[in-house]
Order: C-alpha cells, then structure tokens, then sequence
C-alpha cells in the first residue's frame, strides 16, 4: 500500500484557526499581537521566507514589519536595531533572519533580543530552558515537526526516531525535544550526521525518519524501514531546464522511490514549511500572553 501523504498546509491552517481567536480576543482589548522580522541582505530564500511570513501574520491579524538592511551592515548597526525593537510596546516578536552575511556574529545578535521577544526560540536562555524541560518558547520547525507527526495520527512516543542532521535550527534542538518525557514526545532518539558511519544501518531500523541534511533526494526506498514514516524537511532547489523556473524544488528524499514501500511522508512544498511558519504565529501569541497576560 503507498505511503499516506501528509498534508503540512492542512494541519498548518487548522492551527492558525485556532489561534485566529486568541488574535481576535486581544484585538478586541486594544492589544494587536506584532511581529517584526529583520533582513540583512538580498538572500532570495530568506527573502521569499519573510515575505511568507508577513503575508501569515496579515491574515491572522496580527501587526507585521520587515526591517530590512543591505547586504554589509556592521554589527553595531544590527545590534543597536534589536535594542530598540526590544524597547518597542508595539512589537512582540522579534526574528533575526538567517544566516546573516559573512563578517556579522549570529550568536552576538541572538544575545542582544529580549528573551520574552525571541520567537525563533535560539537566545541562549530559551535552547537553556528547552534543555531542562521548562521552555518558554521553542524553535519554529522542530516545534512544526513535532506538531505534525502528533497531528497527523503519527506520534513520535515510545517510538525509534532517527534525525538525520545535528544542525542549530532542526537537528539538536528536535533530538532534544523528541526526547522529553511529556506528552507528544518521549521518543527513542538517534542523531546521525555526515560523520555517521554506515548511515543505512540506522535509516533501515527507524520508525520515524526526520531527514534534515540538505542533500537532494539522498534517501531512497532500499534505505528505509517498510511502513516508516518519513519527515522531509530538505528544500534543494535541482536544475532542471524543462522546468519555466529552471529549477525544481525537492527535497533530502526521493518521493517517488519512497512512496511504495513508507507508511507516510511530508512532501517538499506542502510539508514541514506550512507548519514553520505556524509555530512562529504561535510563538507571537504566547509572546504576547507573556508580556501582557
């Protein structure tokens, strides 16, 4: 039987259905939720992931600014910026869009945004309180991914769950998270990476393969379990010369061989972005609960 393909723009639009009421409760009090995101540069993906993210808030209702910066900023521009957003009763959420140019410190500017502010989930506080099991707000696409497998009838508890990819934005902080004992979690986790041996000998025996390495279509039908389900979280633009564009989007699995033996799998659009940009809507309102309750 072919894999269950996992409808991501679904299960996103049922959560910014329910957090439509808690936008409206507070516009009704005077309080409009606001989100700022800052653009360092003329990145086309960051641009695009902005632009989608602006376009999310307007439909909710919720105040949406793009701040943007050309390409060479010095830090102290950068920083001096968040400073003053931090200081801003109007915003509620800020969200540094990376990566930033060569030369600017990513680490140095998370440092800088208010943590009751820091929607993304990566201030050193928030990774620290995720760690612990207390979180305050956590990252957008593990958060995303995590909701998805729970949301589609695929939850990850008590099940072997195997993360390609130990990256700051997907890969550490989901095995983390995965790992947790609480509802919705308390996975089994294995973390492989470029420097995994044998990588097949761990794809083959996993009941939910998360596949974040950024390699196009590198998993294939003979390296997975019969009945798995599969997370795509890959985004690979591949010439392709029939196409108007002149690329494709695919992504770190290959559909086609996949789809006979899965149980399920995301698809690249339409899976794990959807929920992305959920989780940060989300994260805005509870930005906004923190701060004025």
């Amino acid at each position: 039987m072919p894999a269950t393909v996992i409808d991501g723009k679904k299960i996103a639009e049922g959560i910014r259905t329910e957090l439509k009421g808690k936008v409206d409760s507070y516009r009704s009090k005077g309080i409009i939720p606001g989100l700022v995101a800052v653009l360092v540069g003329e990145n086309p993906a960051s641009r695009i992931y902005v632009n989608m993210k602006a376009k999310a808030c307007q439909k909710l209702g919720i105040h949406s600014e793009v701040i943007k910066f050309p390409e060479d900023p010095s830090q102290s521009e950068l920083i001096d910026k968040v400073e003053e957003l931090n200081h801003r009763g109007d915003i509620h959420g800020i969200l540094v869009q990376f990566p930033l140019p060569k030369g600017l410190d990513e680490f140095e500017v998370n440092l800088k945004i208010d943590p009751a502010k820091d929607v993304d989930g990566f201030h050193p506080e928030n990774i620290g309180r995720m760690l612990i099991g207390k979180p305050t707000f956590l990252p957008a696409t593990p958060l995303g991914i995590i909701e998805l497998l729970n949301r589609s009838g695929n939850p990850p508890e008590g099940k072997h769950v195997v993360i390609l990819g130990r990256g700051n934005i997907v890969g550490r902080p989901l095995a983390v998270m995965l790992a947790q004992k609480q509802k919705g979690a308390n996975a089994t986790v294995t973390l492989c990476h470029t420097g995994t041996q044998d990588l097949s000998s761990f794809t083959k025996i996993a009941d939910i393969l998360i596949c974040a390495m950024g390699v196009p279509e590198m998993i294939g039908g003979d390296m997975i379990k019969p009945g798995a389900v599969l997370v795509d979280v890959g985004t690979n633009r591949v010439p392709d010369p029939g196409s108007e564009k002149g690329y494709r989007l695919t992504g770190d699995v290959d559909f086609d061989s996949i789809y006979p033996v899965a149980g399920a799998v995301t698809p690249v659009p339409g899976g794990v972005g959807p929920m992305t940009i959920a989780m940060l809507l989300s994260n805005t309102v509870k930005a906004v609960e923190i701060q004025v309750g």
